[in-house]
């Protein structure tokens, strides 16, 4: 399974990005997808996660200000970010949950300024 993320950028606090995952070279149904982000310097960290039938996880630190969707149909995943702080920069990675195994996409940076 291929993932290719794309949707990240520079914006200022408060303001919104809409993060794209799109999965490739899959034949079946592609289990839980999700979001993890890495600070710099520091670990990386769940984000966020959504099951087949929809059902979705948050870190605390987003709930309320981030949606993750996916569109089965297009093996894709979405995560709409709102309400930016400067504590949300990061390099942004989707990972998916395919056959039991895990892969993930090469990172997306996401900066927000103060």
């Amino acid at each position: 399974v291929q993932l290719q993320a794309f949707g990240g950028g520079f914006v200022q606090s408060g303001g919104s990005l809409r993060l794209s995952c799109a999965a490739s070279g899959s034949r079946f149904s592609i289990n839980f997808m999700g979001w993890y982000r890495q600070a710099p310097g520091k670990q990386r960290d769940f984000v966020a996660r959504i099951a087949p039938n929809g059902y979705t996880d948050y870190a605390d630190s987003v709930k309320g200000r981030f949606t993750i969707s996916r569109d089965n149909a297009k093996n894709t995943l979405y995560l709409q970010m709102n309400s930016l702080k400067p504590e949300d920069t990061a390099v942004y990675y989707c990972k998916v949950v395919y056959r039991l195994r895990h892969y993930w996409g090469h990172g997306t940076v996401v900066t927000v300024s103060s």
